[in-house]
């Protein structure tokens, strides 16, 4: 039963604008870092550089405290210092490539990142409350279905390396799959609301194990057949393993059943073996995973190996190493040149930093109300988990390569769009789960709008 009180918590927005101010700090520490060392000068844009990327997170922080004056105080601060630090590593490889007068890939990202900080900011004025997603659960569903298709029309879908996960419009690139992965753990959340029940039901036993009843194996099985047509017909293992482990996280955390986790893990096996059998591209990458030194196929992942083994464990200091011998050294390995020049520990500061993004998306899926609001939190911050995971190992050499991309850290438009909505999802479900009963907004279920009533009159 939730605890009625009339006390109000502290918002901690003052903390936020602190962590910020550090964060910005950092950033233009970093950017001024690597000027000095390439070019032994302070860079002559570091005020307004850091006067406008200022301006951008001050106006994210005064629409908080406008709009979600409870939010997590920590989210904000540490998506800021990830796509700052991003920014700086993919200037300083322009700057490698040859590019010094600002117009490589470095200020593409920039204007990325204003423009997903801005639609970050619209979704507050749009999304007032997050339960209204459930609304449109299966309008969700289908446009994720139809974004992750569209990369296999013949017009606009483009092939890139092997990888058909792109569509074109002119000049422009846009990888949908990142869109449409928020949208299909809207629609697990609320499916998984209205099903936990029967799911959870138990029918025979394996080893000791209980397993579901035969009738519910539906949602996993199209999840995976799903899964299996994204890796089949685009090439795009990255996406079909975090479409499937989404899923079935979800699915676990939703019905408590750990039998789930074991058929998943089995399936996922069978459609690797499947994938290892069927395409020539998933063998390569299998082939470089036991041996990245092996004749006849790509040396990136060995290049990544030994940039990062050069900066041993403290790193070679940014500016000082060679990470633009690594191929897509800014954006698939970006890890690997933060590897090679900040060392293990600037390394292990920023699988820190990531988990304790995650971490606190965990806290805000804990922390709220309405059970929505816990599976979409906890799909949200999973997503962010497994991506980490799967590209921080493939760059380690713990899995094989996936090709997706670094949150925040990474040249791609598409991602930076995808993850900052991610973050403000997550704000705004924290704001909600943090917020006094009686100051909440009156779309609640009914046991909390009762609780609401009760409080106000007395």
């Amino acid at each position: 039963m939730t605890a009625i009180t009339t006390e109000h918590p502290r918002t901690r927005r003052g903390t936020e604008l602190i962590l910020l101010v550090l964060a910005v700090g950092l950033v233009l520490l970093a950017y001024a870092d690597v000027a000095l060392v390439m070019d032994g000068r302070l860079p002559t844009d570091l005020l307004p550089m850091g006067a406008g990327f200022g301006v951008i997170v001050l106006a994210f922080h005064l629409v908080l405290r406008w709009k979600a004056a409870y939010a997590d105080p920590m989210l904000l601060p540490i998506a800021t210092v990830l796509n700052g630090l991003g920014l700086v590593m993919i200037h300083r490889l322009d700057i490698a490539a040859g590019d010094d007068i600002g117009q490589g890939a470095a200020v593409r990202q920039l204007m990325w990142s204003a423009l997903a900080v801005i639609m970050a900011i619209a979704l507050f004025f749009v999304l007032p409350d997050h339960r209204r997603l459930r609304r449109y659960t299966f309008t969700f569903a289908l446009a994720g279905i139809v974004l992750l298709m569209m990369p296999l029309l013949p017009v606009l879908g483009k092939n890139i390396n092997g990888n058909r996960i792109w569509i074109g419009l002119g000049p422009f690139s846009f990888q949908p799959s990142e869109i449409a992965k928020i949208l299909l753990i809207v629609f697990f959340a609320s499916y998984l609301v209205q099903t936990r029940d029967a799911l959870s039901l138990v029918g025979k036993r394996f080893l000791g194990l209980p397993l579901p009843r035969a009738r519910d194996l539906g949602p996993i099985l199209v999840a995976w057949l799903a899964s299996l047509a994204v890796l089949v017909f685009e090439s795009d293992l990255g996406t079909s393993l975090l479409f499937f482990g989404v899923f079935v996280g979800m699915l676990y955390v939703a019905t408590e059943r750990r039998s789930w986790i074991v058929i998943g893990l089995g399936l996922f096996l069978v459609g690797c073996y499947t994938a290892y059998l069927l395409f020539a591209h998933f063998r390569s990458r299998v082939v470089l995973w036991q041996d990245p030194f092996t004749p006849g196929y790509s040396d990136q992942l060995a290049k990544g190996l030994m940039g990062m083994a050069s900066g041993g464990l403290f790193g070679t200091g940014l500016g000082a190493g060679h990470p633009e011998f690594t191929y897509f050294a800014n954006s698939d390995f970006i890890i690997a040149s933060f590897g090679e020049e900040l060392g293990l520990v600037g390394l292990m500061a920023i699988i820190l930093l990531y988990a304790l993004l995650v971490e606190r998306g965990l806290r805000t899926a804990l922390a709220a109300r309405d059970g929505f609001g816990k599976l979409l939190a906890t799909g949200l911050a999973f997503s962010l988990a497994l991506q980490c995971f799967v590209v921080i190992g493939g760059v380690t050499r713990v899995i094989p390569l996936t090709g997706l991309t670094t949150p925040f850290l990474a040249a791609g438009g598409s991602s930076l769009l995808a993850n900052w909505v991610v973050v403000s999802i997550l704000l705004r479900i924290s704001d909600q789960a943090r917020r006094p009963l009686n100051e909440t907004p009156p779309s609640l279920g009914s046991d909390e709008t009762q609780a609401v009533k009760m409080v106000k009159t007395r």
